[in-house]
C-alpha cells in the first residue's frame, strides 16, 4: 500500500462508511483501551499527558484553545508547559488541524507516519474478538498515539459528543475535567432530556481530578452536582472572571467571555498541579495570549473588497443565538453613516437537526436584535460549482431541494421583505453574495447554520485574493 498523505486520508475516510453509532455501540471503551494496547500503549500511559477533558454543548473548541493559548503563553514565560497537545473536532479545512502540538497542526508527513503506524497494527476488518474502530474512534487513537510519542506535558481533550461514553473518555486520571454550557442537543444518542444530557456530559468526571463548570441552568446544576457526589468529585462553578479585559476583539461575543473564563479556571487548577513553584501571573498570560487568539469558524470575521464575511459554525438554537447577536453587535458598533451595506444572512442545515425549528431561531433572534436581512441565501454543504471535493472533507451526499424550499418558504413566511434565494453550491451563495455587494454599497453577510457551511466557506475564501483576518474588527 502507498504511504502517503493522501491514501491515510482515503483510509481514514472509508471508516465513514461503517454505520453511524446508536447508543449501545458508544460504549466502546473496552475496545478503546484494548486498540490503544495493540499500539504498545496501556491505558495508564495516558495519565502522563496530565490531560485537560472538556465536555458541554457549544464552547467546547473555544474553552479548549483558550486553555491551550494561555498554558503556551505560561510555558514561553518560564519554560513549562513546552510543548501542548490539543484534541478537538471538528476540522474547519484539513483533517490535521485537530490535532495540533503548540497551536499548530501536526505536519502532513507526522500525520501520515503515524497513522499508519496504527493503521497496519489494527484488523483491517472486524472479528468475534475485536472490533475495528470507526472514523471519530481512529481520530482518538491517532491523537493519543501521536502525544505519547511527542512525550507532550500537557493534552488538552475536547469530547466528540456527550462524555460517559465518548472514545475520548478512557483518560483515568486527567488532571482537570471542565463542563461548558450545556443544552439539548444529540438528542437521538444522548436522550430526550436536558437532564439525559447533562448526565453524560458529566461522565468526564473522574475521582482525584478537579472538576469545573461554568454556570448552568438549576436542573442542569442538579444533574452535575449529584454526578460529581458520585463520583468523589468537588466541583466549581465559574463565572465571568473579572480579570479579563474589557475591550478585545476576541472577547466580543459574550459567550466567549463564558469560555475564556472557565479556561482560566482550568488553567489555574493545571497550573497549581503542575508548577506551584514557577508560575507566570495570571495577568502576564492574558495579556500574552488573548489579544492574539483566534479560533477558526467561530465568531470569525473576513474582510474582501466590499464583502464583510461573519462566520460561525453554531448549529443549535443557543448558539445560532450567540451568532446572530455578535454579528448584531459589530455591526451596529461599525455603523457609517454615510454608506449602509447590505445585509445577508447565508444559512444550510442538511442534518438530523429540526432546520426549521433553527432557522426561526436566526429570525427570533434578529428580531430581538432588530436587524433586518435583506437578502437570505439558502446553500448546501457542496463546496464548488464543478462538483470537485477536498480530500479531506468526506461528506455523504446530503443536499435535499425540498428541504431547501421549504427553508425559503419558511423564511418568506418570517419576513415577506427579504429576498430569498436558493443556491446549489457554497462557491454559487458566496458570488451571489458578491454581486449584490457589487450592485449596492458592500455587504455584511452572516454565515452560519451548520460547521460543514462554515468549513466550505473558510476554504473557498482563503483561496482567494481576499486578505483573511481572525476576529477583526474595524
Amino acid at each position: 500500500m502507498e504511504r502517503s498523505y493522501e491514501e491515510a486520508i482515503r483510509c481514514l475516510n472509508s471508516r465513514k462508511a461503517l454505520p453511524k453509532p446508536n447508543l449501545d455501540d458508544m460504549r466502546g471503551s473496552d475496545d478503546m483501551i484494548e486498540w490503544l494496547e495493540l499500539l504498545g500503549h496501556p491505558v495508564e500511559a495516558l495519565n502522563g499527558l496530565n490531560a485537560i477533558h472538556v465536555a458541554g454543548t457549544n464552547g467546547k473548541g473555544s474553552t479548549c484553545a483558550f486553555a491551550a493559548s494561555f498554558l503556551q503563553a505560561h510555558g514561553n514565560d518560564t519554560g513549562y508547559p513546552q510543548t501542548i497537545g490539543l484534541y478537538t473536532s471538528p476540522h474547519m479545512k484539513n483533517i490535521r488541524e485537530r490535532i495540533r502540538i503548540n497551536g499548530e497542526p501536526i505536519s502532513k508527513e507526522q500525520f501520515t507516519l503515524r497513522f499508519f503506524e496504527i493503521w497496519d497494527i489494527l484488523p483491517e476488518h472486524a472479528t468475534p474478538t475485536i472490533d475495528i474502530p470507526r472514523y471519530l474512534q481512529l481520530l482518538a487513537l491517532l491523537s493519543f498515539h501521536v502525544f505519547i510519542k511527542e512525550k507532550v506535558d500537557v493534552a488538552i481533550y475536547e469530547t466528540h459528543l456527550g462524555g460517559e461514553f465518548d472514545a475520548t473518555n478512557i483518560i483515568r486520571m486527567p488532571l482537570v475535567t471542565a463542563l461548558t454550557p450545556i443544552a439539548m442537543d444529540h438528542v437521538a444518542l444522548l436522550g430526550s432530556t436536558i437532564q439525559k444530557i447533562a448526565w453524560h456530559k458529566a461522565g468526564i468526571f473522574k475521582s482525584g481530578s478537579r472538576a469545573y463548570s461554568t454556570l448552568q441552568d438549576p436542573e442542569v446544576a442538579r444533574v452535575l452536582q449529584q454526578r460529581a457526589f458520585e463520583k468523589g468529585v468537588m466541583l466549581e462553578f465559574v463565572g465571568i472572571d473579572s480579570a479579563l479585559p474589557t475591550n478585545t476583539a476576541a472577547l466580543k461575543p459574550v459567550v466567549q467571555r463564558v469560555n475564556c473564563s472557565l479556561a482560566l479556571a482550568v488553567v489555574r487548577a493545571w497550573l497549581s498541579i503542575k508548577a506551584p513553584q514557577k508560575r507566570s501571573s495570571m495577568e502576564y498570560i492574558i495579556a500574552h495570549s488573548i489579544n492574539q487568539f483566534s479560533w477558526p469558524g467561530r465568531y470569525q470575521q473576513i474582510n474582501e473588497r466590499n464583502c464583510q464575511w461573519f462566520l460561525d459554525g453554531a448549529h443549535n438554537e443557543v448558539s445560532l443565538r450567540y451568532a446572530v447577536d455578535w454579528f448584531a453587535t459589530t455591526i451596529t458598533e461599525n455603523q457609517n453613516d454615510t454608506v449602509t451595506p447590505m445585509t445577508i444572512l447565508i444559512f444550510s442545515q442538511f442534518s438530523t437537526r429540526n432546520g426549521i425549528a433553527l432557522l426561526r431561531s436566526v429570525a427570533e433572534s434578529l428580531k430581538d436584535n432588530d436587524i433586518h436581512m435583506q437578502y437570505v441565501i439558502l446553500t448546501t454543504y457542496d463546496e464548488r460549482r464543478d462538483g470537485q471535493i477536498r480530500i479531506d472533507r468526506n461528506l455523504q451526499k446530503r443536499f435535499s431541494a425540498d428541504i431547501q424550499e421549504r427553508y425559503a418558504e419558511t423564511w418568506s413566511r418570517l419576513d415577506p421583505t427579504a429576498v430569498v434565494i436558493c443556491e446549489r453550491t457554497i462557491e454559487g451563495a458566496l458570488d451571489r453574495a458578491r454581486e449584490i455587494g457589487d450592485q449596492n454599497n458592500g455587504v455584511q453577510a452572516l454565515i452560519t447554520g451548520s460547521l460543514h457551511l462554515v468549513s466550505g466557506a473558510l476554504y473557498l475564501l482563503d483561496s482567494e485574493d481576499g486578505i483573511q483576518r481572525f476576529c477583526e474588527y474595524k
